[in-house]
Formats: C-alpha cells, sequence, structure tokens
C-alpha cells in the first residue's frame, strides 16, 4: 500500500463534526480538558497515523526525528513541530514556580518529576533537594543510561546536598518499561542509603521509582 493511500486512511480534522474538532473543544474547554490526541491534533492537521506509528503516547515523545520520519503522511516540518512541543513541554515541567512546590506525599514527586522522567529516552537517577517546610529547593540529575543498584553510590547522591546544605533529599530514578515494581536488589541499596544521610544529619525522604504506569514509593513498601 503506498503513502498516499495510507494517508486518506487516517483520520482528518476536517472530518470531525464542528463541535468534537480538537481546535473548537480547546477553546469551549480549556487546554487541560483535552485527551492527548486531540493535544497533537492542535499541532498536527492530521495524527491518527503519527500516534499509531508507536506503541502508545510515551513511545511518540520517545522518538527521534529519523523514528518520526518515518510515519508515512507525517512531513518532516510536522515532526520538527511536535518534537519540539515535546521539548517545551519537558522543560516548562522541569521550572518551578516562584512559589515552590510542596512534597507531602509521594504522589506529589510522582507530579513533579514523572511526566517527564516517562518522556525520556534513557533511565536517570535525580535527588530531588528540599528545605526545613519539605518545599522543593532544586532538582539535580545524577546519572543517565542504564542504571543498575551498584551506581547508586551514596557520595554521589548526596553531594547536591551536601554542597547546597540541604536538610532533605528524595531519590528519584525511572523504569523505561513503564513497571514501577522495583528489583529485589534495589531495598538493600535503598536501606544504606537511608543508613548513611543518617549518620550526615541528613534526612532520607524517599525512594521513588516512577514509570509510566505509576510509581512506587520505597518508604511505604519497606515500612520506615
Amino acid at each position: 500500500m503506498n503513502s498516499d493511500k495510507m494517508v486518506n486512511r487516517a483520520t482528518m480534522i476536517r472530518d470531525f463534526p464542528a463541535d468534537q474538532k480538537p481546535r473548537e473543544r480547546l477553546r469551549a474547554l480549556g487546554v487541560s480538558q483535552l485527551s492527548n490526541p486531540e493535544l497533537i491534533a492542535n499541532l498536527l492537521s492530521m495524527f491518527s497515523r503519527m500516534i499509531a506509528g508507536f506503541e502508545d503516547f510515551v513511545g511518540l515523545a520517545r522518538s527521534s526525528f529519523a523514528e518520526s520520519c518515518e510515519t508515512n503522511g507525517i512531513s518532516e516540518a510536522k515532526v520538527c513541530q511536535i518534537l519540539a512541543a515535546f521539548e517545551l513541554g519537558r522543560l516548562a515541567a522541569s521550572l518551578l514556580p516562584d512559589d515552590r512546590a510542596i512534597i507531602r506525599t509521594p504522589a506529589d514527586i510522582h507530579n513533579l518529576l514523572g511526566a517527564e522522567m516517562s518522556m525520556t529516552a534513557q533511565q536517570k537517577l535525580e535527588v530531588v533537594l528540599l528545605n526545613t517546610r519539605a518545599e522543593v529547593i532544586s532538582v539535580h540529575e545524577v546519572c543517565q543510561g542504564m542504571l543498575d543498584s551498584a551506581q547508586m553510590r551514596v557520595a554521589e547522591l548526596l553531594r547536591p546536598a551536601v554542597r547546597e546544605n540541604c536538610p532533605a533529599v528524595i531519590m528519584v530514578h525511572n523504569l523505561l518499561s513503564g513497571d514501577p515494581s522495583p528489583s529485589p536488589e534495589y531495598i538493600p541499596v535503598t536501606r544504606n542509603i537511608k543508613q548513611s544521610t543518617e549518620m550526615m544529619d541528613i534526612e532520607f525522604n524517599d525512594h521513588i521509582i516512577s514509570g509510566s504506569r505509576g510509581f512506587v514509593s520505597l518508604r511505604e513498601r519497606m515500612g520506615w
């Protein structure tokens, strides 16, 4: 089947009823009420084929320029638009407002970093620094790439906290599989980190494992 026929089979915005067109729905409901495909549709005139070329929305977000260009019927200009939009979203998610985010529960950390980490194409380990009011001071990427428990070295994890004289930290890392279930070796590593932070008078609030299908708090799992 040639690309022209494949384009004709894809859903076109002009075929939608007037009250279901993404632009009209955004105007009426606001951007936060739109689905992922509708958000993309406001950037692209044809979107079904682009999403269908990947397993899911996260797969599209992780795609490279070359991979996205392989999608039939999508021009390089449109690919540039959507990849730039994803990157702007990542940057916006990483910028804290003047009123600092307050971390009261593991879900607060996942809400702060989960979207960004689920869209990255690599595993990465980040440390969140908190003040005495549980407000986020800063977020530091400690390492990136294929992570294992051996890479979670206490000295590397705590260097930002020591440098900034920070009283509390949270460790966060993502799993590309999307399943946040922790491997067995994470338990003793997390316990070792907690013991080390106690010796340094730094509170180790949690170790969060994040995936596109949710998150796991090792603090809750281990019951400390």
